[in-house]
């Protein structure tokens, strides 16, 4: 990690170093506690001590143990006891964020908010600590994969909020990272071409962001026959995340970067989850999460079953992530290296694409921008939303919410709307009981019904 990221870390009171250490101190833990086959003993007591921290000390958390019937005092730390613990979903932490960390009496924390990969607005909060220990984790999975995260050049495909102040923020943020931000509201041909001329004349050392828009410009570079590391021979590694991405993708990915291709796996409200080692195994964290993945009834799966994802924080005291579930399936399996286990696959999302008349592209994740603007903005809570494009000039939102949406919110979602693609849009807002679920029952942000394009 560069020293200016360091630097504005600790300037922030996060203490990355402190957690740094606690971090490689884990590591060996793990490696001495390990026993093939099992829950690694070292995790399952940071398991049990983040339960009973919460326990004690919230009352935010003994409020949600109450209404699913209490949970369990903890005789022996055994996985058996462990699973008497009750599971959490979202909705059991979407409520009003001061009723969540009002016990906490004005401690500084980590605010985050994030319309989520499941389309619900949510809001979250870490202890400075718990956020430093993300960053630690970060930067070794990163070092063991030859790279410096905040000093080896990023180039990155994904959001950036439009607001004025955000926005620079988030461009300042970037350059403290080592980060050049290429982003995802407008990938057209044009702006294809654009950013492959920006490869020409920096040194970027990886490529990181959303699936789909990598997997769009690896495609638009294989139709004009481009192999982008001829174009910046500094370019040693593609990393996706926050969609899936299969193995047509990542093929696609490989051939037209002409480097290796690494999936990362996570959650914006927990941690890293998962992210390709160099032999290309998806190596699960145990350092600072717990991930299970449980049957219908709760059940721990066997390898190579898929089941739901269940995931604990093993750091974060400011919020109870305690076998939260996350919205995800996937399939654990059977092989192991070390002390850790590896993610076979994910069953998630990938997005479609937004077109309009005047050819231009936006990635689907650029919607993770228009729902944030109308959860910040809006006059009500909206609790889940999804938008469906119908015509090239025609959308439409269909949200869950107590009421409707007044004039100014339709007006204000429309405006953003036209503000990322382009103006003269029409939008239907159809307020609804529930929305349309994947089989992993998570939401999309956007669903595209217009005719596919012929393969080019």
């Amino acid at each position: 990690m560069d020293f200016i990221l360091y630097a504005s870390l600790r300037l922030n009171g996060f203490p990355i170093d402190k957690a740094k250490r606690r971090l490689a101190e884990i590591i060996e833990e793990r490696k001495r506690t390990h026993i093939p086959g099992m829950v690694n003993p070292s995790q399952l007591r940071d398991a049990f001590d983040i339960y009973r921290y919460h326990r004690d000390s919230n009352p935010f958390y003994r409020k949600v143990l109450a209404s699913k019937g209490g949970g369990p005092e903890i005789g022996e730390t055994t996985y058996e006891e462990w699973l008497k613990v009750p599971i959490m979903k979202k909705k059991d932490l979407q409520v009003d964020l001061q009723e969540r960390i009002g016990w906490l009496n004005g401690q500084k924390l980590h605010h985050h908010s994030t319309s989520g990969s499941s389309g619900i607005p949510f809001s979250f909060v870490r202890d400075k600590f718990g956020h430093a220990m993300i960053w630690a984790v970060t930067d070794q999975r990163f070092k063991s994969l030859g790279l410096d995260y905040g000093k080896s050049l990023q180039a990155r495909f994904y959001g950036i909020p439009l607001d004025k102040r955000k926005y620079y923020t988030q461009r300042l943020k970037d350059r403290l990272s080592g980060r050049y931000r290429f982003t995802v509201a407008d990938l057209s041909d044009r702006r294809l071409e654009e950013i492959t001329e920006t490869f020409r004349k920096r040194k970027f050392e990886f490529v990181y962001g959303y699936a789909s828009a990598m997997t769009l410009y690896a495609r638009f570079l294989l139709r004009k026959g481009i192999v982008l590391r001829d174009v910046c021979p500094t370019l040693r590694l593609a990393v996706t995340a926050s969609e899936v991405c299969d193995d047509l993708d990542r093929e696609a990915i490989r051939n037209a970067y002409g480097v290796p291709v690494a999936n990362e796996y996570g959650a914006a409200e927990l941690d890293l989850v998962a992210i390709d080692d160099a032999d290309g195994d998806w190596i699960v964290n145990n350092e600072t999460v717990l991930v299970e993945v449980l049957d219908e009834d709760g059940v721990p799966c066997p390898p190579g079953k898929e089941g739901r994802f269940v995931i604990t924080s093993l750091f974060n005291r400011a919020m109870p992530f305690i076998r939260y579930e996350v919205g995800d399936r996937g399939v654990l399996s059977d092989r192991t290296k070390g002390t850790y286990r590896i993610l076979q696959s994910v069953v998630g999302r990938s997005l479609d694409f937004a077109r309009t008349r005047s050819g231009k592209v936006a990635g689907g994740m650029w919607l993770y921008y228009v729902g944030k603007n109308m959860l910040l903005k809006s006059s009500i809570f909206i609790r889940e939303f999804m938008i469906v494009q119908k015509e090239l000039d025609a959308f439409e939102l269909h949200y869950r919410a107590d009421k409707e949406l007044e004039e100014g919110d339709r007006r204000l979602f429309l405006e953003t709307l036209e503000q990322y693609l382009e103006p003269g849009l029409r939008c239907e807002f159809i307020r609804v009981e529930s929305l349309e679920r994947t089989r992993a029952g998570k939401l999309t942000h956007f669903r595209s019904e217009l005719p596919k394009e012929p393969a080019r």
